[in-house]
């Protein structure tokens, strides 16, 4: 803390989440300091939030990247650029980083994640895959180093919410019977499967409540993005996957519900925008200002809701099914989707194929104890590779479908 400032670094900060993140800290100036930011490939974006933002360090993963950056900041700027996992692990471990905002997208952002929690941070987690692939390694971390998880997702921001938590933000079953974790059924949700056979790149990232990035936007297209959320909130809250429940709610405007024993039900309701998951993590337990206009309740009108379709939506189920089998079973389902949405936004594959992908490759992989980081990598590499060569078997824009 600087100047009776928390002290953030920002990880995945020109991502949609990190751009929110550093709306909200602006807001803030008084509270809040950049420590630091970190981002891929995106120079002119990480450009423009160094000027603005004037950070301790930037860090890019891509070593050309890095260069750029350097040659284009201006002589007076006080901003050092760092590179690479070496560089990401400075700025979310030195002593000086208060909270640490873990927006990395994918599998990327488990080591990182998971040095800023034996690092003792704050930790505001938005980035899912550390939970589905290592969580528990991230649990243990967080529990052995003291450090604090706060959840950003606006999901499980909202079960934590609608739960008792302790002065350290540990929150407590006590009196719960159920969680019910909403989807908004993504632009699809009315799709036949003859319709989603034939849905492009740009049609799946359209989502009609949500502004993100465009793999986490195909994840909420076909519920793998639900599927995810799922085995990170028995993760986080510590519930078997028979204590959660999805239910759809087009509007998103409940944003996840708490069920108890007493037949009360919990609900945190809001506008779709993640400032206010961003602002609860960023102040708790204070509430701050976020930037996000009220809810008008009598506006909104309607509060629809609806179970899932398993059949037309498999994803859902193969992440369950992930979950029950325990394991490196989760980080294979991780890993195997990354592959099949990567190739149906470049055209590869149809939407109907990215399921076909993952089930091949949790068909086909070694489920094994995830005791080590390095064993955990390992299980994700050899599903890469796995869905990758199914992949090879077929030609571009051929479905797998077709082949099996």
């Amino acid at each position: 803390m600087t100047n009776g400032r928390r002290m953030v670094s920002v990880l995945g900060s020109t991502g949609s989440i990190g751009v929110n993140t550093l709306d909200v800290i602006a807001r803030h100036p008084r509270r809040f300091e950049v420590f630091a930011l970190a981002a891929n490939s995106s120079v002119d974006a990480m450009l423009a939030q160094c000027l603005a933002c004037e950070p301790r360090y930037a860090v890019m993963m891509e070593e050309v990247a890095a260069e750029s950056l350097r040659r284009q900041l201006p002589a007076t700027s006080s901003t050092e650029v760092l590179q690479g996992e070496a560089g990401l692990f400075h700025v979310v471990t030195a002593p000086q980083v208060d909270v640490v905002m873990a927006a990395i997208v994918g599998a990327a952002g488990l080591p990182s994640t998971l040095a800023a929690a034996r690092a003792g941070k704050t930790l505001l987690l938005a980035n899912k895959e550390s939970l589905v692939m290592g969580g528990h390694l991230l649990m243990q971390a967080v529990r052995e180093s003291g450090a604090r998880l706060l959840p950003i997702d606006s999901e499980h921001n909202a079960i934590f919410q609608c739960m008792p938590v302790d002065g350290v933000a540990t929150p407590s079953l006590k009196g719960v019977s159920k969680v019910l974790l909403t989807a908004s059924g993504g632009p699809f949700r009315n799709w036949s499967i003859a319709q989603m056979r034939g849905a492009t790149p740009d049609q799946a990232c359209a989502h009609p409540n949500w502004s993100m990035g465009r793999k986490i936007s195909v994840d909420s297209a076909s519920l793998m993005n639900k599927g995810l959320e799922f085995i990170e909130a028995c993760w986080i809250f510590d519930l078997a996957p028979d204590l959660v429940d999805v239910v759809v709610h087009p509007q998103s405007i409940i944003h996840s519900m708490v069920q108890y024993r007493d037949g009360s039900v919990m609900a945190q309701m809001g506008n779709p925008d993640m400032r206010t998951p961003i602002a609860y993590g960023l102040g708790w337990p204070d509430r701050l200002a976020s930037g996000v206009a009220p809810l008008d309740l009598v506006a909104t009108a309607r509060l629809d809701f609806e179970a899932p379709d398993e059949q037309r939506f498999p994803c859902l189920r193969l992440a369950r099914e992930a979950v029950t089998a325990g394991g490196t079973a989760m980080a294979v389902c991780n890993a195997a989707n990354e592959i099949a949405v990567a190739a149906f936004l470049d055209q590869q594959i149809r939407f109907t194929d990215i399921p076909v992908v993952i089930e091949h490759t949790l068909e086909q992989v070694s489920i094994v104890e995830p005791t080590t980081l390095s064993v955990v990598e390992a299980a994700d590499a050899e599903a890469r590779d796995l869905a990758s060569g199914f992949l090879a078997e077929v030609n571009n824009h051929v479905s797998p479908v077709n082949k099996i």
